[in-house]
């Protein structure tokens, strides 16, 4: 925590057991458009110090359920209290992971029902440069969710006609209808990221939640159910 005085999303957190108040973006997150369902699969990438973790876990019910929780960070996460053993944690670089190897930490190695990624650059202090590195880790988040072939078009108009159309394939770590939570720093660039994931998901939403403290430019892009198959954009 920064300095000042404790705040009341710090003391709940305490009071809670949560790790840290970050716990109460997902739980808001979750309390609104409901992305993780009970069994359902959860990959967390940059899950330290494991507040996500403890909300996503919560989130799936009752152990009998069933259900998972995977956390990548680089620091190594210790499985924190209120988790139970559907949860695991891997130290790597998100950024050079390879995506095979990402999907095979998967339920039956078939992809993740919601991807959650709370990554942020090491702040700079320059909002250009520190929006753009945070605009990096979400493009792999994204990356990770739809595959690079259905991202290939929104980066290049001149992409042929035959290449438009992209259906989920091994390159995917989401499941159809799947969700993703994507955080970044507030930037123009954003308005691509919502030109991007409009015709992959069936709805997609900005939101800042309310534990965000008020010098803090994060903001979270909302992506629910992923399309099996979309139509490129600049297509």
């Amino acid at each position: 925590m920064s300095g000042g005085a404790p705040d009341f999303f710090y003391r709940e957190a305490q009071r809670l057991g949560y790790v840290a108040r970050s716990a109460f973006k997902l739980l808001q997150m979750q309390k609104q458009y409901k992305l993780i369902t009970p069994g359902c699969s959860v990959l967390d990438l940059g899950c330290a110090p494991g507040a996500w973790l403890q909300v996503a876990c919560q989130s799936l019910g009752p152990l009998e359920n069933g259900g998972s929780v995977v956390g990548i960070d680089l620091k190594k996460v210790k499985v924190p209290t209120l988790c139970d053993s559907r949860v695991q944690t891997i130290s790597a670089d998100v950024m050079n992971l390879p995506k095979d190897q990402i999907r095979k930490l998967s339920p039956l190695q078939k992809g993740f029902s919601v991807i959650l990624s709370d990554m942020c650059p090491i702040v700079s202090g320059i909002s250009t440069r520190d929006a753009a590195l945070s605009a990096e880790l979400g493009m792999r988040a994204l990356d990770l969710a739809v595959g690079g072939a259905a991202l290939a078009p929104t980066r290049n108009t001149e992409i042929q006609s035959d290449s438009s159309s992209c259906s989920l394939e091994d390159d995917s770590v989401l499941k159809p209808g799947g969700n993703l939570i994507i955080k970044l720093l507030e930037s123009e660039d954003n308005k691509e990221f919502s030109q991007i994931c409009k015709p992959l998901f069936r709805k997609s939403s900005w939101l800042r939640p309310k534990a965000t403290r008020s010098s803090s430019r994060e903001i979270y892009l909302i992506c629910q159910g992923l399309r099996r198959s979309r139509v490129a954009p600049y297509a």
